[in-house]
């Protein structure tokens, strides 16, 4: 066990944050940290890393133990190439390989049969030992199979970090963490700034990373992948579930209906007791009876009524009128953007068709105009080439990603109301309070609105606008989970056409039944969810390894041809074997973490000494068929 929480409460200014927080973070923990905006995540991260220390209860932490915290505004150092950051993980590391060049250098000019040749071969094989047990021999492959991962493939190694993006010094903290392997990574919003390639390489890089992971993610999609146990914290204590955040949304559904059926059913006994007593304690014939239930209401230990965190937002979407059934003809578009030198060319030979009642998700690298084409088939930008048509009865509802459209200068009221005028303040204030825009705030200027809160307003707008054809840019930026879900199961519930653009792959697993990938000269269309547009993905890169790579004819004879098409042959045994390691190895570590699981069971650990036993032996055998086959896994690849 890594950490151990007993009892832990901490108060800033007198105001409790946290109390009675209990939990345990074992070696191999997967853990997905919960709660809304303020509820207290950060402060129980720096209660576990001991930046925080509790005022009642105690927290435990192994002797020793190597934390790892990214934090959403880690930094690097300045000055340094990417390659020197990443290098700097491995200082102890190169710090020996420089040892033991000297070393081999002194050796070099000692007499083989001298007791200082013996001394400095006995030092030497100590270190080569340290140094080889370390994987230093692996350290730049570690390092490249990490940035290539994190997105780095393409950039110079020598490029000093200071020049890059915010983006990308949150991309390379991350990158430069997952090379330190600390027993425990604490990582908080990791999936910001990551593409899909870069979102998928890290999920399957966490599933078999060997140290306890905590996180803390707004990506529902990654925290499904990742975790194994979800710790919510709400009204300053926490719950924990096993699972995913799937199975978490269901456990916390059941816990909660089954809370308000015990809540209602200790308040109807109750109700009953009080009724009668009122009608029986004067009576001289069942005062007795009365008084008894009068103790039984006193001993009666209350349940406490069942409360949500805050309140959640609640969105419907609506229209008026059915369109025609072709609701978009796009057809060989074509867009450039910019002037002169930085006029860039986003996509051409692009088409498509919507048809109503269709949700359609679309997707493609950052830059390569999934914005702009919502722009331009609503005329707010012109098309280079192709052309676009609305079918009839269309009506258009509009979320801009960054609310633009919107007056800074307009309190929430004013610029709700200036567009709809014939409604009445109530009215009005009506379809504010549905997205918890109430009381004072309806009076705050458009321009000093959160992220979050501009975003409700344009929900307000958008269900308003009463369109038969949602366009949604980026839908789910600045929400919640909680709110996340309340759009998810409106969209769902949405019977008119959908056409949206999202990073959020919960959302696009869950809303569309069609998905297209924007390409800079074409288009993909995926006929179905997320999960199937990756099928679809990983199907297409097996094939492209499998395919032979085509190699210019040897210049003499058969044998060379034929020494080819063997190597060709072996190279698609190898990798076929590859495939079939990488499966029989997810399956052994899903084996050793059901065991583990199972093994902090009391009845295990308390009461069956010999099942126990049984299991940590069959434990221990699975682990060593796992590291064996990973040996081989690596062997095979490089």
């Amino acid at each position: 066990m890594l950490i151990s929480l007993q009892d832990a409460e901490i108060s800033f200014g007198g105001t409790t944050v946290l109390t009675g927080i209990n939990g345990e973070v074992q070696d191999n923990s997967r853990i997905g940290l919960i709660g809304a905006n303020g509820a207290g995540k950060s402060t129980l991260l720096n209660m576990i890393c001991g930046k925080l220390e509790t005022e009642k209860g105690a927290i435990s932490r192994k002797s020793g133990l190597q934390i790892g915290y990214l934090q959403q505004n880690s930094g690097l150092q300045s000055g340094n190439t990417i390659r020197e950051e990443m290098r700097s993980v491995f200082t102890p590391l190169l710090k020996v390989k420089e040892e033991l060049d000297d070393i081999h250098l002194a050796m070099a000019d000692c007499k083989e049969d001298s007791e200082e040749f013996r001394t400095l071969g006995r030092e030497y094989d100590e270190k080569l030992s340290f140094f080889e047990g370390n994987d230093g021999y692996l350290i730049e492959v570690k390092i490249q199979t990490v940035l290539n991962g994190m997105g780095f493939a393409d950039k110079d190694p020598e490029t000093v970090i200071d020049t890059l993006s915010g983006g990308e010094k949150t991309r390379l903290a991350l990158a430069k963490l997952l090379l330190s392997e600390p027993e425990l990574l604490i990582l908080d919003e990791p999936t910001n700034h990551l593409d899909f390639k870069t979102l998928r390489w890290l999920e399957d890089h966490l599933s078999s990373y060997k140290g306890a992971i905590i996180v803390v993610s707004h990506d529902r999609y990654f925290l499904d992948k990742v975790v194994r146990e979800i710790w919510e914290i709400e009204f300053q204590s926490m719950r924990i579930f096993s699972g995913n955040y799937s199975k978490y949304k269901v456990l916390k559904a059941e816990m909660m209906a089954r809370w308000e059926k015990e809540y209602e059913a200790q308040q109807e006994e109750i109700a009953d007791l009080e009724d009668y007593i009122a009608r029986n304690i004067v009576r001289a014939t069942t005062s007795k009876s009365a008084k008894s239930r009068v103790k039984k209401l006193e001993r009666m230990e209350l349940i406490e009524r069942p409360k949500e965190f805050n309140k959640r937002i609640s969105l419907r979407f609506d229209f008026d009128r059915d369109p025609v059934k072709e609701v978009l003809s796009v057809s060989e578009a074509a867009l450039t953007v910019g002037e002169g030198e930085s006029r860039k060319k986003l996509f051409e030979n692009l088409s498509f068709v919507a048809e109503r009642g269709d949700k359609i998700a679309i997707i493609g690298e950052n830059g390569i105009g999934k914005t702009s084409l919502l722009r331009a088939i609503q005329g707010q930008l012109k098309l280079d080439a192709g052309k676009y048509r609305w079918g009839q009865e269309v009506k258009l509802a509009y979320f801009e990603q960054e609310n633009k459209q919107m007056n800074p200068n307009n309190t929430v009221l004013e610029e709700l109301w200036s567009r709809y005028p014939r409604k009445t303040e109530t009215e009005i204030r009506k379809i504010l309070g549905q997205v918890l825009l109430t009381g004072e705030n309806v009076y705050k200027k458009v321009g000093v609105l959160s992220g979050g809160e501009r975003a409700k307003l344009a929900f307000a707008l958008l269900m308003m606008q009463r369109g038969n054809v949602l366009i949604l840019d980026e839908p789910t930026n600045h929400l919640d989970l909680w709110s996340k879900e309340i759009l998810e199961e409106a969209l769902q519930g949405f019977n008119g056409t959908l056409l949206f653009v999202s990073h959020d792959r919960y959302l696009l697993q869950a809303v569309p039944d069609r998905i297209i990938e924007i390409f800079d000269d074409h288009v993909e269309v995926f006929k179905g969810n997320y999960d199937y547009y990756l099928e679809k993905q990983q199907q297409k890169e097996q094939q492209r390894q499998a395919a032979p790579s085509e190699k210019k004819a040897a210049p003499s004879g058969n044998q060379s041809n034929y020494r080819s098409k063997q190597q060709r042959a072996e190279d698609a045994r190898r990798r076929a074997k590859i495939r079939e390691l990488e499966k029989e190895m997810e399956e052994l570590e899903w084996q050793i973490a059901e065991i583990e699981d199972h093994l902090l069971h009391p009845e295990i650990f308390e009461n069956d000494y010999q099942k126990m036993q049984e299991e940590c032996a069959l434990l221990e055998e699975l682990k060593q068929i796992l590291s064996d086959r990973t040996d081989l896994w690596v062997e095979l690849s490089e």
